[in-house]
């Protein structure tokens, strides 16, 4: 019988698998926050103005440039779970701001080192994730307080989600562009900007279409290449004979009954192109196909018709031009919409030619960016700028909310803390002078991508803020100086703080870690 560790002589009981391994006390520390480090330095060299990108070669040969935080936590294959708790994080902010996830990730880091150094020491788990709850309740305030209206800051929003970007040498222009799409979309909705790829040109030629581009070949060469202020039909039933869904054979024995056959087939495909005519549509698309009888008969009438476009763009086409998707012939006239104008262009590319069709609205109900350069790994992360530019200026637009970036607020939120932490007479004082400090990670960072020294950025930046230059933060240079022009939305801010915390006190709650894998 084996003898258990006290001598009774009753052996322990195991109730997992023998290659499970069970890890517990300090260890567990050790193992989250030794995950939570390795996940911030991934990112931390892509945060900020001056970050670099990283370079993602997947397993199927294919090949990224980015300095995207989602994007590289998209790419990653973690398998650790405590890294997993930081994918999920990222996603969380990536979905519910569309930016701010490299900031998010650093300052969750953070937190977790800090903690690991205090755990470690003996402080109770509780008593630093209630200490970390209080410091995320003064930041929270400070946040509230120093926020300021929109105003006339939608450009600077744009761009400063766009800097840092492999297209820095037309910030201005594509910030612009950004604004541009922003104000005229109806609600402020992102959903309803469309990137397109122009296959030329250089980011800096990007241009705005107040409507939509489609790409796709025209079935009949004929078909009108120019039109202005029509009306235009979207369908989703086909113009041409619908085919029986049960086999069926047709006898004929004369030459009468063929052509009596063929007359009533002609007959049909008449009534259709005559209700395509007459409902007063010059331009006419269809998620079916179009029968070639009544492309012809069409086109001769002067009339724009493409068939076989895809489902989703169909319902594009009819929300930019405000029409209704019809699904049935006899309501063509009722749900018409109306276009400024049709361009048909065709350009020559390294994979030969390519058509554009562009829409243009009066009052779209969508925009399109056209974005210049060629087609490749720049255009990809061009676009990728672009949509973090567009959810940061509608999330602005929407909340009327924007706040100082640079490091501003999270070198006065530490500031705050450490005073409210001053008449705190418990433990929880401790963890509240560490998420104090993990708050300043931030523009430590953006000073350190910038080649400059943390340490007297830092140190400069807390005098500068104690001294009432409250809108101080690190520029673009990764020096310690007036912030002008860096505003971010609030909101995008207040998530990031507050999903990093919850996500940081969510892996401090843990005391042991079981693996079945025994790792």
């Amino acid at each position: 019988m084996a003898q258990s560790p006290d001598g009774t002589g009753t052996a322990p009981v195991r109730i997992t698998n023998s290659s499970t391994s069970v890890t517990s006390g300090i260890g567990v520390t050790q193992k989250l926050v030794g995950a939570a480090i390795a996940f911030g330095n991934v990112l931390r060299g892509t945060f900020g103005p001056n970050g670099l990108d990283k370079m993602l070669y997947k397993t199927n040969g294919e090949a990224a440039v980015t300095n995207d935080g989602a994007k590289i936590v998209a790419e990653l294959l973690v398998k650790h779970p405590a890294a997993k708790a930081f994918v999920s994080l990222a996603e969380s902010q990536e979905n519910a701001c569309g930016d701010g996830v490299t900031g998010c990730i650093l300052l969750a880091s953070e937190l977790m080192s800090e903690a690991g150094r205090l755990l470690e020491r003996g402080l109770h788990p509780l008593i630093l994730v209630k200490g970390y709850e209080m410091a995320l309740s003064q930041t929270l305030d400070e946040l509230d307080s120093r926020s300021n209206p929109l105003a006339n800051n939608l450009d600077q929003v744009a761009r400063t989600a766009l800097i840092g970007r492999s297209t820095e040498g037309a910030l201005d222009h594509l910030s612009s562009l950004v604004a541009q799409a922003v104000e005229i979309i109806p609600d402020s909705d992102y959903e309803r900007v469309r990137m397109s790829k122009a296959g030329e040109g250089t980011p800096a030629t990007s241009t705005i279409v107040p409507g939509i581009i489609l790409e796709k070949r025209l079935a009949l060469e004929r078909m009108p290449r120019k039109l202005s202020n029509s009306k235009i039909a979207v369908l989703s039933c086909p113009l041409e004979l619908e085919q029986s869904s049960v086999s069926a054979e047709i006898e004929i024995s004369t030459p009468e009954q063929y052509e009596r056959f063929i007359d009533a087939e002609n007959d049909q495909i008449e009534k259709i192109t005559d209700k395509a005519k007459s409902c007063g549509a010059k331009v006419i698309f269809s998620a079916e196909g179009i029968d070639s009888r009544v492309l012809h008969s069409l086109a001769d009438a002067g009339i724009f018709a493409l068939g076989g476009v895809e489902r989703p763009m169909a319902e594009d086409i009819a929300q930019a031009c405000g029409a209704k998707l019809c699904d049935h012939l006899d309501d063509l006239s009722s749900s018409l919409g109306t276009i400024g104008s049709l361009v048909h262009q065709r350009l020559e590319g390294a994979e030969g030619v390519k058509e554009r069709i562009i829409l243009e609205v009066q009052n779209p109900g969508i925009v399109t960016i056209l974005v210049g350069g060629t087609d490749g790994v720049a255009a990809e992360e061009t676009i990728r700028g672009l949509y973090d530019a567009l959810r940061s200026t509608c999330l602005a637009k929407e909340e009327d909310l924007v706040i100082l970036g640079g490091g501003s607020l999270h070198m006065a939120a530490s500031l705050r803390i450490r005073e409210a932490a001053e008449n705190c007479p418990g433990r929880e004082r401790l963890s509240m002078e560490a998420f104090a400090r993990a708050l300043e990670g931030i523009p430590a960072a953006l000073s350190a991508n910038a080649g400059e020294d943390k340490i007297d950025a830092l140190l400069e930046l807390r005098s500068l803020h104690r001294a009432g230059q409250i809108n101080s933060g690190i520029t673009q240079s990764g020096k310690p100086g007036e912030i002008e022009s860096v505003w971010l939305p609030t909101y995008t801010i207040e998530h990031a703080i507050s999903a990093a915390c919850e996500s940081a006190c969510g892996l401090l709650r843990v005391d042991q870690v079981i693996s079945a894998r025994g790792d």
